[in-house]
C-alpha cells in the first residue's frame, strides 16, 4: 500500500505493442490531429475576418471550434507521442493537468452547446425580439461566465480534490488520465470526491442537456405551427447543432460508462476508439456540418476558395 507522495507517475494500461505498425497508427492520429486543427482554424478565420458573420450564432460557433482544438491538442499530440514509446507513463502532474484540460473540454462543450440551443430558441421563437434579447453585452456574459469561467472553475475544483488523495496503486487502464480512475484508486476516503463528482455532473452534463430539450421542444413547436419560410431556417440552422449534441453525447455516454463498469468483454481496440470519439469524431465532422449546412459560412469558404 503506497500513498500519492510514492506515486510519480501513473502507467497507462490501455496501451498495446502496435509492433510494426507502430508508425502507421503515429501518422494516422497526427493526420487526424492536423485536419482538424486546420479545418476549425479555417472556420474561426473566415467567422473573424467578415464583420457579416459577427452575429451571436457565429461567435458561438468561434467559441466552439476554439475549444474542439484545445481538446484534440490535448489528447490526441499526446496519443501520438505514446505510441512511439516502449512504456507508456505521465508524470502526476502532467496526468493531474491533463484531466482538468479534458474535463474542461468536455464541461465547455456542454455549456457551449446549451447557449447556442438558447440562441436558436430566441432567434426562431422569437424573432422580432432577437436583437433586444441578444445583446452584445449578453453575449459577452455568455461566453466569458457561462461557457468558459465556470466550467473551468468547477474543473479546478475537481483537480483539486482529486490532488488530496492518497492513492494504493498507479495503473490507469486508460490511454489518458481520468479523474475517476484515479478516485478508485485511492485508499483514503472518497466521499466528497465522489459527492462533487455528482454536483458537477448535474450541473454541467444533465443541465445543458435539459436546456438543449427544452428549447428544441419549443423551436419544433414553432416550426410546425409556422410558416415555410420559418421551418426552412429551423432546419438549416439547427440541424448541424443538432448533429453536435446527439454526437457528443454519445460519446461522453460511453466514456463515462466505460470509466465505471468493467468493459474487458469488449475487444481492446474498440474500447479505445470509443474513448476518443468525442475527442476526435466530434472536431471532425463539426466543420463540414457547419460549413456546409450555414449558408453564410459555406458562401465565405467558396470565396475564399476561389480568390
Amino acid at each position: 500500500m503506497v500513498n500519492f507522495s510514492q506515486v510519480p507517475y501513473f502507467t497507462l494500461g490501455a496501451y498495446f505493442d502496435p509492433g510494426p505498425l507502430r508508425w502507421l497508427y503515429f501518422v494516422i492520429i497526427l493526420s487526424v490531429y492536423v485536419l482538424i486543427v486546420l479545418s476549425n482554424l479555417l472556420l474561426i478565420v473566415v467567422i473573424c475576418l467578415n464583420k457579416t458573420l459577427h452575429e451571436p450564432m457565429y461567435i458561438f460557433l468561434c467559441s466552439l471550434f476554439i475549444n474542439e482544438i484545445n481538446g484534440s491538442t490535448v489528447c490526441l499530440v499526446f496519443i501520438a507521442y505514446q505510441i512511439l514509446q516502449d512504456v507508456h507513463t505521465i508524470s502526476y502532474n502532467l496526468c493531474l493537468l491533463q484531466i482538468f484540460l479534458l474535463y474542461s473540454y468536455g464541461a465547455v462543450n456542454f455549456t457551449n452547446l446549451a447557449v447556442m440551443s438558447y440562441d436558436r430558441y430566441v432567434a426562431i421563437c422569437f424573432p422580432l425580439h432577437y436583437n433586444t434579447h441578444m445583446t452584445q453585452r449578453k453575449v459577452t456574459c455568455l461566453i466569458v461566465i457561462v461557457i468558459w469561467l465556470s466550467p473551468l472553475v468547477a474543473v479546478g475544483i475537481t483537480v483539486v480534490l482529486t490532488a488530496s488523495l492518497k492513492l494504493c496503486g498507479n495503473i490507469m487502464d486508460s490511454v489518458y488520465c481520468d479523474n475517476y480512475l484515479i478516485i478508485k484508486l485511492a485508499c483514503s476516503d472518497t466521499t466528497v470526491n465522489n459527492i462533487y463528482e455528482v454536483v458537477a455532473a448535474t450541473v454541467f452534463l444533465a443541465t445543458p442537456v435539459l436546456v438543449i430539450f427544452f428549447t428544441y421542444i419549443q423551436i419544433f413547436r414553432v416550426c410546425f405551427n409556422g410558416t415555410k419560410q420559418t421551418r426552412q431556417k429551423a432546419v438549416s440552422t439547427c440541424t448541424p447543432h443538432l448533429f453536435s449534441v446527439v454526437n457528443f453525447a454519445f460519446g461522453s455516454a460511453f466514456q463515462i460508462f466505460q470509466t465505471r463498469y468493467d468493459l474487458s468483454h469488449l475487444p481492446q481496440i474498440l474500447r479505445i476508439i470509443l474513448s476518443l470519439y468525442h475527442l476526435t469524431c466530434q472536431p471532425l465532422f463539426n466543420t463540414p456540418m457547419y460549413g456546409l449546412n450555414l449558408t453564410k459560412v459555406r458562401n465565405m469558404c467558396k470565396n475564399i476558395f476561389s480568390k
